[in-house]
Formats: structure tokens, C-alpha cells, sequence
């Protein structure tokens, strides 16, 4: 590396460019700030900085625009945002995607769920690749790990065998055609296409297709990005994804690098080359030559990390820091805890990509949050007011923002802010929102002033922002109190303390360069090249010297890339990494290399029993190995808080001297205060700053309230936050601000249930399919709010949940008591689905009244019956579906019976001719105790609540949040009263049942009545819903219908009542089989609904359920075999609607799980996909089109059980408003007939059960949605989407979890 000279580190942001460097001889460092674009002044903001700094350094003046010399310079390190804009803006360069035949739109299909669970539209952000080429090659794994008895691979014995780079046996079943693919590229160089991405299925264990293909384009003059070169890991969607989103950023960030280098002598073509290092999403440094805009798309926030984890950790103290970094439209969460957390796949704009990156999950809040008063609930983003206009303080006509309420309250300093501010116009806007809220909140509570309307946006603003932090500590099993907070961020320091103080943590940091903490950071960084390659490998003694070998081998990889860097042998260290997880498990972890190789698998077990709360007794598989090469830069001495913290402990050590002045601030509970007012370099360390008082230097100000205060050290300011007393909340009447803040926090609580549930199960269905929802009720078993990720759980639950308040008796439930029931006359719907319930006391040693429930309903993958999974397609009775439980305490006052469980779960489910027990015992037992343990974080969450603010004040929330959402659904319901107040609606089913619905609307109070009155009698199969099927259905409705966000509880139902007439289909008989009642006949309730209301045209109304397997009971001689079953549920196409064309290859209505990655289906099953791809044209015709449905074609490689469970194969999607209906849907089985031999089609029909043979294929088309209104010679106009849909928009909470904007 270079010799000592001037260190230089500059973060691009979208507004400003962060420097910061350190020259030679000079103590200080120099830090500031420029605007990231400037014309009038300069062409690149790094460069100017570069400019500025050499000019400090050299004590010369250097002409703008002249060639800088880097003589002088030792580094200069960068983050930037070039890739993260292009990404945002769909602003990269023209892509051509290149993928195995059967695949085309595999990555607009992507996992198949919608981004907004309530948006009918389901608008998506567009593709990045243009178009698209098919290439006819295939290979596949020859085994599959869900065999039940795997016999060797002789790769000898088939030349189309051969040993994959994994160590799996791969089969070559067609090899690319390189003539054709050289005219299909020829084809695109003709159309101006310059960059090729190349994804083909399972090339990271076999890459030599895409090699070929590749070596082919380059030699053509073509730019590519092969996914099995960038990153060789399993999943072909985020894999392939990758490679198109390196293709589209790259060369727009070369091109910014190219045009970046030509401002300085020699061009970095010199001695100077490895001076510009460039960081990466996973907080490691690259030479500028090696950087790609794939692992550029987090550079900047990735320096925050970095710089958060050398500043405001010390591993002499030990505790772990919530990174907090507050900026204008955003802010980024993380944490750390000794080691920098990575991730290797995560979701950043709807584009999924598989890299190595920091966990950093952005929450869509910050200063240009936008503040509203929308249906009785004042609100804080999501959407933000941007750069232009920004907040309504910039004078440009911008809306209300937290930095106007932050402003108006005096906590920003307008002479200290980078550029002028209007007072006037934020005190004239809040004065008219004060006006509107007063006036519409009916005398509810005390009226708003401006200041405390003001205070109560802060107070929600940062409800908002706590709620993601808290499920990234307390979700993942760390107590949020247990962290100090590390802010930085322009904002940081007005929001830390009350931040701090709302998750229970009493001490905030902020390093010296809080506000430019990424620009810091990098030139903390150090240099990092990655190497990692696939494996297939069992965990045992056996392997240890074939990992060692590869361990080497990638070692040595890393040092020649740190070499070519000019880092010496003894610079360099290597962080070795196993990937590794339980057989039959997606979940997998990222194990650094243990003291002994031979403690790898000790290390994955007690890492995975800290992280999910149990361990397995099955093989432990290691599906990749890793090693980080790390080129160690010169160290920055940072001093050591903790150690600052205990000298300067007494008070009064060091005087506080004079503040620069005094100014007003609004402080909550003190009102306007006269405050001093610091500058933060005129405080010596030991100062002890005691609220209230402001401490600002140039780039930042740090607000310190009344009940904590500031502890000024060399390089940090410690703001130690005393907890405050229980909140003084009246339990009288509604506070608009208590409402929105109590709404954050229910939530929180359902979604950190959700995340114990997830993280404590062992089941595939529950931990990865995330087919589960948890919730709070009040004692009457009304919903107060819910996680929701399967919409047919919302409304249902509360049915279970008042069925069991019901059935007891005052005094027979105690404290420590659980309860579980899946029977549909008690609140279930099809029988997998299990709910879990736990009665909370007012006091546990004396109990006199249950206070609320919480609850989870998971689907568990087994509970009996006539077929393995439990879902049977022909099943006629309730008893053939398994286990149907009405009410069992599984707990009694704390003792878990069993005992009893398995009675419920296996013998009496086995009793029944033809039926089997559990087939999967262990793990529904496991699964149920995590639903306790979902159930116990929840209790915790709300006894802290209520210890914060007293169970009067929160039981008064409780029934507050549902008022809220009532008076919402009556507004809706009033709205559609104008033209008529009676809408009807009729739909039949592929048997001829049919659906009636008669919505009577009072125009007065907003009631309705649904009266299913004309509904067809029971189906004598299994698609009869229970009532409360219904009951979600409605509330998912009125949901989607209402344009803006509102909580999500039982209010939704209040002003709703429900006729289903008995023995009906929407009612059946208590032993009525139901197990297609969420998946199928929900989804024609949905379309019944919609259709009364006119909102939208029909969905593909139909989970189109496919299922296969083999084992279990044989129900003639009752032996019992070893097998397997594999379920999932296809998507198709959305119904079109008032202002929207339809989407294609999506879930609809009331289900949005994911489907599993084609290599993985192929690795763990016996089959081969051989297309899924969008179904074009079935969607209906219209003035708005329906979405089109989509084609899966899979064969059995042996012979299975395979069963279908559909709809909409007899009726069509309709169209609504005169558009036309969409197509049909049809199941076919391609098989060969036993006598002929020849290749036969055979329709299945809606619903069937078969025994495939070997080579036999299904093909599910599925259905396509209605067009909306007349077809003329032009498509409608689009109306524009409805903002941001959720919180979280990257990060492990962001890829697993959607967090609901506003519930």
C-alpha cells in the first residue's frame, strides 16, 4: 500500500456529498459538507471535495476543472449512490436476458406474492432486463434430498451424467445450440442491446452452459453478467435476478468511475491506480477497477455500519448497538454485536439479489416524512416530501414534514442550516392543520395548539421508527433494552434521546462525525475480496479434509485479488465461513470458522438453538463455503467510549461554560423553555451537559430533554436517558396522538408474536412458507390488531378466539392455560390450520377477569387423514382430514399434557377407516410450543405496555383502535350508498353452486347488512366455508377497498352484519368437509364481494392447489412407508379495475405465500420443471385488461400420488363494466398410455386424486382475470398508485417481512 500521506472519504448522498480527511501534521481532521449536485459551481461533487482538500493541504489555490494530482494522497475511499439511484429510478442501461427455455418471465413471476396485500391493483415496479432470449439447454440434479431411500449415483453409467462442481450428480439433458444462440445475439447487437445477463437453471453446480454462452457473447463485443460468476449459490430466481440487475447497473457505474478518473493526473492508470477503492455492500473496500453496481447498490449506508461498529462498540464493554441513522427520506436500522451481520439476499426495490451485503434494513421515515390527518388518525409518512419540494420550511410549496414540526418547535436553528428557512409558512400550515383536526376530532380530548400537534407528529414519528428497531432486537430474542443506540444521520440527534427512552435503552452515542458516520466509516473500512463456491456436502469427520483443502484454495484465491492491490502477505487475514443447515430445512446460517475445523457442526448447533431456540437430530448440510480476504489499512486510533465514560464519571469534573445563546424549544409536559444552546467544539471533554439544552456544531444538532443528559468525551457526546415515569395518559378520553402511537405498538406486539413464531418453529410451512398470522384480542375476542401474512386468517380468528371466551366458564380458565382448536364450528376454517390461545389475567396469584387473548393459527404440514398433507381433493367428511379439535387445553396451568396431545393428534385422527394419525407428530409438537412461545413474547409486549401506561389507558386503546377502523368502513360503505344503497351480486362455482350476495347500505350510519341469502346447499365435497371464512373475506374486502391505510381489527366488522342462512355452502353442517374452504371458496367470496361493489373485475379466484407424494398408511394392509408430500398453491391473474390493468402470474385476494425456487423444487423432489411462465393472452379483454394467469409443466421422474384441488376450470373470471372475462383455467396430465405406449392428454378436471407414472407431466394452466369496461381503440388511462406500501424496504426484515404502512 501507499505511503502515509492524505487519507481521504467521501460519501455521495442523494442531497449531500460527506468528506472527511486526515492530512499529515495537522490534528484536526478536516469534515464537510457539499451539495451532491451543483452545475453552476462544479461537475462532480467528489472531485470538488478532492479539490477542497488538496487545496487545505497543500495551502495552494487549485482551479476548478483542472487535473488534481494525487501525489500527496494515500487513498481516497468513496461510497456512492449511483447504483442505488439508477435501481430506485429504473435508470440503468438496456438489458437482454438470457434464460433456460420455459423460463422467460421467471423473474417478473419472481416468488409469485404481491408487494401490498390490500392493493387490488398490484401495481409492481418494472422489470429491469427489456427482453428477453430462450435459450434450449437443461440440466437438473439427478438425486433428491427428500428421498426416502437414496441409493448411490453411478456417474459411469449414463454419459449424461457428470459430477457438478457441488458435488452433486448433475443430468445434461440438452446441451445449448451455440449456432442459434449466436443468431439470437445477433439479433439483439441489431436492436443496439450492449449488456447480456445469462441465468440458467442449476448452473451453480453446473456453470459450463453459461460459460459457453458467455465466452460466446464477449467474443460477439457483448458486456455480460453470468449469475454462476457472480455468485454461485443455489436459487434460480435471486440468482438469475443478480445477473440482471450487475447488467443493468454496472456500466452505468463504469461509466460515472471512467468519467471520474479523467479529473485527476495519470487517470489512475499510474502509480496511482490503487489509490481509489470504492465501498461495497458488505462494508468491505474494492479497487475501483474491480467494483460492479451489484455490490455497489447499499455502498454508502454500508460506511454507516462500518463506522458504527468501530465508533460506538468496544469489545472491553461488550454491549451491542442499534445503529440508528436518521436522514431525510429514510432512515437505516441496524445492529451490531462484535462481528458485522451479512446477508446474502435480500429485496431492494422489488429486485431481489443475491450478494454478500450488511444487514441494514431501511424504514421509510425521516425528516421529509409527510404529516397527515386521515380518517381520525394523524399519520407520518410513508411518503416523503423529497429533495423537491421538500418540507413546506424549504418555501417550494412542499407539505408538511417531521423537519417542519421539529422546526416550528424550535429544534432546528435556521442560522446552522445548510440552507434558508420559512417559519412563517410552517407556522401558517400547522395553524390550518390545527384547525382541521380540532374541528373533525368531535371534542374528543383537549384541543390541539399548534406546538402540541407539532410534539404529537414527533411522538408518532418516532413510534414509527422504534417499531422496526424493536422487531430487529427483540424479534431476533435481544432485548432492545439491553443495547446503547449509536445515531448519526443528519436527524439523529433531534430524535436520540426520545428514541433512547421509548426502547427502554438508557444510553445514546454519537461519535464525533455522527453526521457524516458513512463517509467516517470508509476510511475505517478495510479492503475485502470475497470467494465463495457451491457444496453438497453432509457435515462429518469424513469431509474435514476436503473443506480444509477448499478453504486453502479460496484463501489463496483472496490474497492474490489483495495482492493485485498491493497488500503483502502480512496484511492480509482470512475469515473462513461454512453456509450451513438441517436437512429438510431452507433456513440456513453463515458458521465463522471455530478454533477447530472439527467444531463446525457444534458451532451451527449452538448457534442455531441461540437463534431459533432448538436444535434438530438430523444432518447437518453445508450448501456453500466462504472465505473473506481482508487487507488490513493503517488504523485509525479511535478512543474507547466506555473507557471516557468512567474517567469523566463525577459530575461538575469540567465546568460548563457559557451557551453561544438561548432560544425557545417545546418540550412535552414543560411547553415553551428558555434553553441554552452549545456549540459542541467549546465543550470539553468531561462536561456534563443536564437538560434541556441544544448542542450543535455545523452539520448536526443534539436535543437533550428535560430527564436526561450530555456527557461531552473526546470523540462521542453520551446522552444518558433517565426512563420516565408511567405515562400520564388520561384513560377518559381519546388523544388522536395516543391513538396513532398505541396503534405502532399494537402492531409491534403482533409482529415481534410473529417473529418468535418464525424463529421457534421448526416446520417448513410456518418457518419459510411464513403460512401463519398472530394477533391481539380483547376479552371478548374482538381482533386488535393483527400481523397478518395469509388474509384469510384476518378475520377468522376472532371467531376461534370468542368461541373459546364463550365455551368457559368464570374461574375454568386459569392463568398458564393454552388452548388450541382447529374445528370449524369453533371459529376454524380447514382443519391444518391450528390456532393457539392464551387467556391473560389481571393477576396471576388471584385472578379475577381475563384482561385479553393472544393468539396464532399456523398450518401445520400433517394432522391425519386419508392423504399425506392433509389437504385430500376428494374428501367427502370432516374425519378424512385429520384431526378436528374443538377445544384442548394443551397447557393446564403451566404443565404441557402430552399426553393428550397426541391423542388428539394421532389416535383419534387413526381411528377413523382409512385414516391415519399425524404423520408428522414431532414436528407439530415442536411447532405448537414455538405458538406458545409466539403467545408469551406477546403477553411480555403487553404487560410492559401496561406497566407504561396503566391497563385503564390501554384497555380504553384496545376498544379505541377498533372504534377507529369502524368509523373508517362506515365512511367507505357511505361513499358507495350515493348512487344506490342496495348492490347485488350472483357467481357459481365449477359445480353450479351459486353465491348470492345483497349488501343493504344505510346512508346514514354507514351500516350494512351482507345477506347471503340464495346461497347454494353444502357441497357434498370439500369446498364448504364455515361462516367465519366469510367474516375475513369481508374484512379483507373493505380493506382493499379503502384507499388509505387504517388499523386492521375487529372495528372493520362492527358496522357489518352477516347472513349466512344454515346448511348452505357458506354454512355447512358440523361435519361438512371444509379443506377447500380457504383456499377455493374464499376466493369466490372475494369475487362475489367485489363484484356487488363494482371495485373490480374477478381474480383468477382460485388458489390452484397442487400436491404429490408417496407413503404413509396403505388403507388396505395398513402398512406403514417411508415417503414424502410437497404442496404448494399457484398464482394466475388479477382482475382488472376502475383505473389499472390487471397483473399477471400473481396471488390474489386471500392468499400471498410464496412458491418455492424452481432449483430448489428439482434438489429436494423428484421432478423436473419444465416451464413456468406467464400465460399470455388469457387474461380478459377491455378498456383495462386482466392480468393473465400462468403455465406450470411438471414431470415425476417417479411414480407419485398427485393431486389437484381447483377452480374456475368451468367458470370464467368475469369481466365487470363491460369488460370482457378472462380464461378459464385447465389441469392436464400428459401421460402414456399401459397398453399403447402412445403419449395421451387426459384433462383432470377441477379436483382430482391419480397415481402418476414415471415420465408422466401435469400441466396447471391457471386462470386469467376479467377485463374492466368496454375495449375501445386505446387502453384506459392508469390512475396513479396509491404511495409507498410499506415501511421496511430492505434488509432480513424487509426480504422476510412487510410491515404495513399505517396498521
Amino acid at each position: 500500500m501507499a505511503s502515509k500521506g492524505i487519507r481521504i472519504a467521501i460519501d455521495r448522498g442523494g442531497t449531500f456529498t460527506d468528506a472527511w480527511a486526515e492530512i499529515p501534521g495537522r490534528e484536526e481532521h478536516v469534515v464537510f459538507k457539499t451539495l451532491s449536485v451543483c452545475p453552476d459551481e462544479y461537475d462532480d461533487a467528489p472531485t470538488e471535495c478532492i479539490r477542497q482538500i488538496l487545496e487545505i493541504a497543500t495551502g495552494t489555490s487549485i482551479p476548478r476543472g483542472s487535473q488534481l494530482d494525487l501525489e500527496p494522497i494515500e487513498s481516497i475511499r468513496m461510497g456512492t449512490t449511483v447504483a442505488t439511484n439508477a435501481l430506485l429510478e429504473r435508470k440503468g442501461d438496456r438489458v437482454a436476458f438470457l434464460t433456460t427455455k420455459g423460463f422467460r418471465d421467471i423473474l417478473l413471476i419472481g416468488n409469485q406474492t404481491r408487494p401490498d396485500l390490500f392493493d387490488l391493483s398490484v401495481r409492481r415496479l418494472e422489470q429491469l432486463y427489456e427482453t428477453v432470449v430462450e435459450v434450449d439447454e437443461r440440466i437438473t440434479i439427478e438425486s433428491f434430498s427428500e428421498d426416502p431411500d437414496p441409493k448411490p449415483i453411478d456417474v459411469e453409467s449414463d454419459p449424461a451424467l457428470v459430477m457438478g462442481q457441488t458435488g452433486e450428480v448433475v443430468r445434461i439433458m440438452r446441451k445449448p445450440d451455440l449456432d442459434a444462440v449466436r443468431s439470437d445475439l445477433e439479433a439483439l447487437k441489431a436492436q443496439g442491446f450492449e449488456n447480456v445477463a445469462i441465468g440458467f437453471m442449476h448452473s451453480y453446480a453446473y456453470p459450463e452452459h453459461e460459460l459457453c454462452v458467455k465466452s460466446l457473447a464477449e467474443e460477439m463485443g457483448f458486456k455480460v453478467s453470468a449469475s454462476s460468476v457472480l455468485q454461485s449459490m443455489a436459487k434460480f430466481v435471486p440468482r438469475s435476478q443478480s445477473a440482471v440487475a450487475d447488467a443493468y447497473l454496472t456500466p452505468m457505474t463504469y461509466a460515472y468511475l471512467e468519467s471520474f478518473r479523467k479529473g485527476f493526473k495519470g487517470q489512475l492508470e499510474d502509480e496511482s491506480a490503487n489509490k481509489l477503492l470504492i465501498c461495497q455492500s458488505d462494508g468491505g473496500l474494492t479497487s475501483w477497477r474491480r467494483f460492479t453496481g451489484l455490490r455497489g447498490v447499499l455502498s454508502g449506508p454500508a460506511g454507516g455500519v462500518v463506522g458504527l461498529s468501530r465508533t460506538c462498540y468496544h469489545p472491553s464493554d461488550g454491549t451491542p448497538v442499534l445503529g440508528f441513522d436518521m436522514g431525510g427520506t429514510s432512515t437505516d436500522v441496524a445492529r451490531y454485536s462484535g462481528a458485522l451481520e451479512h446477508i446474502f439476499e435480500s429485496t431492494i426495490a422489488e429486485v431481489t439479489i443475491q450478494t454478500p451485503q450488511l444487514d441494514i434494513n431501511t424504514v421509510a421515515a425521516g425528516g421529509g416524512s409527510v404529516l397527515s390527518w386521515e380518517n381520525g388518525l394523524l399519520k407520518v409518512g410513508p411518503e416523503s416530501a423529497g429533495a423537491n419540494p421538500g418540507p413546506a420550511c424549504y418555501g417550494k410549496g412542499g407539505p408538511l414534514t417531521v423537519t417542519d414540526a421539529n422546526f416550528l418547535l424550535g429544534r432546528i436553528i435556521p442560522d446552522f442550516f445548510p440552507r434558508r428557512l420559512d417559519l412563517d409558512i410552517v407556522k401558517a400550515k400547522f395553524a390550518a392543520l390545527t384547525e382541521t383536526v380540532n374541528k373533525e376530532k368531535d371534542g374528543q380530548g383537549e384541543l390541539f395548539t399548534p406546538e402540541s400537534l407539532a410534539l404529537g407528529f414527533l411522538s408518532i414519528a418516532n413510534a414509527t421508527m422504534t417499531r422496526p428497531i424493536r422487531t430487529l432486537s427483540e424479534g431476533r430474542g435481544y432485548g432492545a433494552a439491553s443495547h446503547n443506540l449509536g445515531c448519526f444521520g443528519g436527524a439523529g440527534g433531534q430524535h436520540a434521546v426520545f428514541i433512547a427512552r421509548d426502547l427502554g435503552i438508557k444510553q445514546a452515542i454519537l461519535p464525533r462525525y455522527s453526521s457524516i458516520l458513512s463517509a467516517y466509516g470508509m476510511a475505517l473500512a478495510d479492503v475485502v475480496v470475497e470467494n465463495q463456491e457451491p457444496a453438497t456436502l453432509i457435515f462429518s469427520e469424513n469431509v474435514l479434509d476436503e473443506l480444509t483443502a477448499r478453504l486453502n484454495a479460496l484463501s489463496s484465491r483472496g490474497a492474490e485479488g489483495l495482492g493485485a492491490q498491493g497488500f503483502g502477505a502480512e496484511s492480509i487475514e482470512h475469515e473462513c465461513f461454512l453456509n450451513m443447515r438441517y436437512q429438510g430445512s431452507d433456513t440456513s446460517l453463515m458458521i465463522p470458522l471455530p478454533e477447530n475445523m472439527a467444531d463446525f457442526g457444534a458451532a451451527f448447533t449452538s448457534r442455531h438453538s441461540q437463534e431459533f431456540g432448538f436444535s434438530q437430530s438430523r444432518d447437518i448440510l453445508i450448501d456453500d463455503i466462504r472465505v473473506r480476504s481482508v487487507g488490513k489499512s493503517r488504523v485509525l486510533n479511535i478512543s474507547n467510549p466506555f473507557e471516557g465514560l468512567k474517567k469523566y464519571k463525577a459530575d461538575s469534573l469540567t465546568p460548563i461554560p457559557t451557551p453561544i445563546f438561548r432560544r425557545n424549544i417545546f418540550f412535552d409536559k414543560h411547553g415553551w423553555t428558555q434553553t441554552s444552546v452549545y456549540q459542541l467544539n467549546t465543550l470539553n471533554p468531561g462536561t456534563h451537559v443536564p437538560g434541556p439544552a441544544m448542542i450543535i456544531d455545523k452539520t448536526q444538532t443534539i436535543v437533550v430533554d428535560h430527564a436526561s443528559k450530555a456527557v461531552i468525551l473526546p470523540e462521542h457526546v453520551i446522552l444518558e436517558v433517565w426512563k420516565s415515569e408511567q405515562q400520564n395518559v388520561t384513560s377518559q378520553t381519546v388523544d388522536p396522538v395516543q391513538l396513532s402511537v398505541f396503534g405502532h405498538r399494537f402492531m409491534t406486539v403482533a409482529e415481534q408474536m410473529g417473529h418468535t413464531m418464525e424463529k421457534t418453529s421448526i416446520s417448513v410451512n410456518i418457518k419459510e412458507r411464513l403460512d401463519y398470522s398472530c394477533a391481539v384480542f380483547s376479552a371478548d375476542g374482538g381482533l386488535v390488531a393483527n400481523a397478518p401474512h395469509v388474509p384469510s386468517h384476518l378475520g377468522s380468528m376472532s371467531t376461534a378466539i370468542a368461541y373459546q371466551a364463550q365455551l368457559y366458564k368464570a374461574g375454568e380458565l386459569k392463568p398458564g392455560d393454552v388452548i388450541i382448536s382447529n374445528h370449524p364450528q369453533a371459529g376454524g376454517t380447514h382443519l391444518p390450520d391450528i390456532t393457539t390461545i392464551t387467556p391473560v389475567f389481571d393477576d396471576e396469584e388471584n385472578p379475577k377477569e381475563i384482561l385479553f387473548f393472544v393468539a396464532n393459527r399456523g398450518h401445520h404440514a400433517d394432522i391425519g387423514g386419508i392423504v399425506p398433507g392433509s389437504m385430500p381433493p376428494n374428501s367427502t367428511e370432516l374425519w378424512q382430514e385429520g384431526a378436528a379439535i374443538e377445544s384442548f387445553k394443551m397447557i393446564k396451568e403451566g404443565v404441557f399434557d402430552e399426553e393428550g396431545l397426541i391423542h388428539h393428534l394421532y389416535d383419534v385422527p387413526a381411528s377413523y377407516p382409512g385414516c391415519s394419525g399425524t404423520r408428522t407428530l414431532n414436528e407439530n409438537i415442536a411447532d405448537l410450543k414455538a405458538a406458545v412461545a409466539s403467545n408469551k413474547k406477546g403477553i411480555e409486549l403487553i404487560r410492559a405496555l401496561i406497566e407504561e401506561f396503566s391497563w385503564p389507558v390501554v384497555q380504553l386503546y384496545m376498544h379505541a383502535i377498533q372504534d377507529n377502523a369502524a368509523q373508517s368502513v362506515r365512511e367507505l360503505l357511505k361513499s358507495f350508498a350515493t348512487s344506490s344503497n342496495v348492490l347485488e351480486a350472483t357467481e357459481y362455482n365449477d359445480d353450479g353452486i351459486p353465491f348470492k350476495l345483497k349488501v343493504t347500505i344505510d346512508k346514514e350510519s354507514g351500516e350494512a347488512v351482507f345477506d347471503f341469502t340464495g346461497t347454494g346447499l353444502e357441497h357434498s365435497g370439500n369446498l364448504n366455508a364455515p361462516p367465519t371464512c366469510t367474516y375475513s373475506v369481508i374484512m379483507y374486502c373493505l380493506r382493499s377497498m379503502i384507499s388509505a391505510d387504517i388499523p386492521l381489527n375487529q372495528g372493520c366488522l362492527r358496522p357489518i352484519k352477516v347472513i349466512c342462512p344454515e346448511n348452505t355452502i357458506l354454512s355447512p353442517s358440523p361435519t361438512a368437509a371444509t379443506v377447500g374452504c380457504t383456499t377455493e371458496t374464499s376466493q369466490k367470496v372475494a369475487d362475489l364481494i367485489l363484484r356487488a361493489f363494482s371495485a373490480a373485475a374477478a381474480s383468477q379466484g382460485t388458489m390452484n392447489n397442487l400436491s404429490f407424494g408417496c407413503g404413509g398408511t396403505d388403507p388396505v394392509t395398513g402398512e406403514v412407508t417411508k415417503g414424502f408430500g410437497y404442496y404448494e398453491t399457484i398464482c394466475g391473474g388479477a382482475g382488472a379495475g376502475p383505473g389499472w390493468h390487471g397483473a399477471s402470474a400473481v396471488h390474489t385476494h386471500m392468499t400471498n405465500t410464496r412458491i418455492t425456487d424452481p432449483e430448489i423444487l428439482e434438489k429436494r423432489y423428484p421432478v423436473i420443471l419444465h416451464e413456468f411462465s406467464i400465460r399470455k393472452g388469457s387474461g380478459g379483454p377491455g378498456l383495462y385488461r386482466g392480468g393473465d394467469g400462468c403455465i406450470r409443466d411438471m414431470e415425476f421422474r417417479v411414480p407419485l400420488q398427485v393431486s389437484v384441488l381447483t377452480d374456475r376450470r368451468v367458470t370464467a373470471p368475469y369481466g365487470l363494466e363491460g369488460g370482457e372475462d378472462g380464461q378459464r383455467g385447465q389441469n392436464v396430465w400428459v401421460r402414456k398410455d399401459p397398453v399403447t405406449g402412445a403419449t395421451r392428454q387426459v384433462s383432470l378436471g377441477p379436483r382430482k386424486t391419480s397415481h402418476f407414472g414415471a415420465g408422466d407431466r401435469v400441466i396447471i394452466l391457471t386462470p386469467g382475470g376479467g377485463g374492466y369496461g368496454a375495449a375501445g381503440p386505446s387502453e384506459g388511462k392508469l390512475i396513479e398508485p396509491r404511495g409507498v406500501r410499506s415501511l421496511m424496504t430492505n434488509g432480513s426484515l424487509g426480504t422476510r417481512h412487510s410491515i404495513a404502512a399505517g396498521n
